[in-house]
Parts: C-alpha cells; structure tokens; sequence
C-alpha cells in the first residue's frame, strides 16, 4: 500500500471512529495473569476476531509451555469489553531482567504481533481514545508488582489487523528492520504459475525438476501419523541448523524450549488444524520439509529447509515451494503470507509488501538507556537490511566468520528459500 493510500485510509478509519464517539459505552477491562483463565473467552472470540494465526490461543499457549517459564515471563492479557461483549484481546507479558520488559506473549516466534479486534473495533476506538485507554492499562500494569515495568517493546505490528487498522499504531512507532510478503492466489496453479514466472524460469524449473526426477521419485508429502510428523520436524530442525552454521548465524533451536515448541503445535491434537508439515521427497531423501500455518484463507510460510546432499543442486527448495503453492491453491486458500524477511525470492512471487512497525517506549528511569538503546540498534538494522549491497557485505562477512562447516552444493533457487537468520526477526 502506497503513503498516500495508507494516509487515506487512516483518516478513512478516523472518521468511521469519530461518528461513534459520542455513543460510546465505557470499556471495561480485565487482566489475567493466568493462561488458563483466560482460554474460554479467547478461543470462543478468535473465531470471530480479526487477529492472524500467530495471535491463535494454540499458538500463544504452545509458547506458554515450552518457552514461558524458562523466560520467567509473566503472562499480562489485557481484555476490553463493551456491554458484556468482547472487544479486545492484547496478549501481553512481562520478561524479568535488570529493565523488565512489557512485550507481546510469543513475540519472539510470532511473524506479525498484536492484538484480537472484534469486527467493530475500529469503530469504537479512535487513535485519541486508545491513547486514553492505554494509560489506563498501563496504570492498571503499573499497579501490580507481577506486571511492573520498565520499558515497552512491542515489535514487527502490522499496519492493518484483519480489514481494520490496527490500533496500537496509536502509539509514537518505528519501521521494522524488516518487511513482509503475500502473493495473492487466483485461479488455477496453472494460471497462476504461468503468470507469475516467466517461459524462461518454467522452463528452468521443468530441467532441474527432471535432474531431481533421476536422482529418485519425486513427491509431495503431508505426513498424517504423529511419529512421522515428529520425524520430519525433527530433520527440519536439523537441516536448518546446519544451514545457520553454512550462514554463520546463531542457531534458534539451540535457545531452550524452541525445538520442543515446534515439535508441539505440529503434533498437539489442539493444533493440528493450525500447523501443516509437508516435505519433498526425493527417492528415499528428505530434500525439503516446511512447517507452515493454514489460518482462514491464508498460508502462512513458517519454516523450510533442505538437504544439503546431491538434491540442493537442482533446486529441491525452490521444487517446495511451487508444491506449497500448489497445495494452496487446490484446497481454495486466497492468499500465501512469506511473512516477515526481505528475502529476493518473496518479492518475486509477491503482489504486496506489508510494513511492520515497532513501539518502544521507556516507563521508568531504568528504561531509559534500554531504549535508547533500542532506538538505535532498530534504525542502523534497517539501514543495513534495507541496502542490498550493504546487506550482502554484512552477510557475506557473517558467513565468513561465523561458518562451522563447508557451504553445500551450489543451487541458486533453494539458497533463495531459506527463511531469515530466525523464525520472527525482531
């Protein structure tokens, strides 16, 4: 979306607001500092809520468990209700330290963060009025020795939540380092395909799919039995922590509770209708898995990675990709989120570029310092990642000192498919 269309369509949103000011019934809200007592009224409202999949109570719930307690994060979920109606979640915690951190639950393994909105949100909230609402939360935080903090770092927020926009933009915010993608699925994957690459590339990818085809059988697979949904989460991880090492960038699945978290909601029975596991498998090789998200009509792209044998020669990745495609398609999905990461491959198969942007406020003199701080590494980040060349030098030179183990194979396509240095870059 274009300055001036996003210019347009807050003031839109504003005016929308504005009309059901004078109406509006106080807002009652509610803090839990218990997952559970929160669950009933979460799942029943993320039916209906404008959120994304990474705000699903699942997800949210699956971090929780795995990684919560070994942070010491202290859940804090604001509820907004208006007449006995729900009209907000905001599912927030607070991360001890020497500067306690108000941040969102999960943020670190959340693509877009934020809250849930009742349809009519917007309407009910102009950018005045949750300023209002958000010191009233804060006191509200502020006032609990659990939930006290120093600094607020609420990161990578979209611009919309849903067909609203997202009413945390309200506060004073910062671009992302980072950007995000969706393409826009139509018509058949034929259509589709032809439209969006050229005879050239198809004709490419028909050569390395036939060198593929030599080296074994070539098939697209979701696994349905939990042991083999297990196994191949389990070759996921370890073929991306081979490629962190080739990259030279800090291994996610080292940090505790991450491995034991993506095992989870791709096997926990109350997650499995949100987490799809597919590979591509060559002969008996596993070239490449994927851990993705099916939320409503959107396929989120969560996590890939491929073997580094002989199959990374002739794009087995890239294979993925078109199969996932594919796959979204035929079973009537309409759009296909790359989420966050400014990867060349994304903006190729993309017709909109999201962005996403960053809070970070200090509550307290402690907080200060940390964010400055913040400020400043977020500002030179985005430098860096939004310059090509810079961006490659830096990456270049991280490979350089940081890599462990020889590069695999050259593949041009499949080298292009490997997610950012984590899951959900800050």
């Amino acid at each position: 979306m274009s300055e001036s269309a996003v210019i347009s369509q807050r003031r839109a949103d504003c005016a929308a607001a504005s009309a059901a000011h004078a109406d509006r019934p106080a807002i009652e809200l509610t803090i839990h500092r218990q997952l559970d007592t929160a669950e009933t009224e979460w799942r029943t409202f993320e039916q209906s809520a404008d959120c994304t999949a990474f705000q699903s109570f699942g997800w949210i719930s699956a971090w929780c468990r795995h990684i919560g307690p070994l942070t010491r994060t202290q859940p804090a979920i604001v509820v907004g209700r208006q007449n006995g109606m729900t009209l907000f979640i905001l599912p927030l915690g607070v991360t001890p330290g020497a500067v306690r951190r108000l941040t969102w639950l999960a943020s670190d393994l959340c693509d877009y963060n934020g809250p849930l909105l009742a349809k009519e949100c917007a309407l009910l909230l102009t950018s005045e009025h949750f300023g209002e609402l958000w010191r009233d939360i804060c006191h509200r935080l502020q006032s609990d020795p659990h939930t006290r903090f120093d600094l607020v770092e609420f990161t990578k927020m979209p611009e919309r939540v849903g067909a609203q926009a997202n009413p945390l933009l309200a506060l004073p915010v910062g671009l992302n380092p980072s950007n995000a993608y969706v393409s826009d699925l139509f018509g058949t994957w034929t259509e589709f395909y032809e439209a969006k690459r050229s005879s050239g590339t198809r004709r490419r990818d028909r050569t390395k799919l036939k060198r593929l085809g030599e080296i074994g059988a070539v098939r697209f697979v979701t696994p349905q039995e939990r042991g083999e949904i297990e196994r191949s989460v389990d070759m996921l991880i370890e073929q991306k922590s081979r490629s962190f090492a080739r990259m030279g960038v800090a291994n996610m699945f080292e940090r505790p509770g991450w491995s034991e978290f993506f095992l989870a909601v791709a096997t926990d029975p109350s997650t499995r209708h949100l987490v799809h596991v597919s590979r591509l498998d060559v002969g008996a090789a596993w070239a490449a898995i994927n851990l993705g998200l099916v939320f409503r009509d959107t396929y989120c792209h969560v996590l890939a990675s491929y073997d580094d044998g002989e199959t990374a020669r002739f794009g087995a990745g890239a294979a993925h990709l078109r199969e996932l495609l594919c796959y979204s398609i035929e079973h009537g999905l309409k759009h296909f989120d790359f989420t966050i990461g400014d990867e060349r491959y994304k903006s190729e198969w993309s017709d909109r570029v999201l962005t996403l942007y960053d809070h970070v406020g200090a509550a307290s003199a402690r907080g200060v310092m940390a964010a400055g701080v913040l400020h400043g590494h977020r500002r030179l980040k985005r430098f860096i990642k939004q310059n090509e060349a810079l961006w490659s030098v830096f990456s270049r030179a991280r490979a350089a000192l940081g890599s462990k183990s020889d590069p695999a194979p050259g593949d041009d396509a499949t080298s292009k498919i490997h997610k950012s240095p984590s899951t959900a870059p800050d």
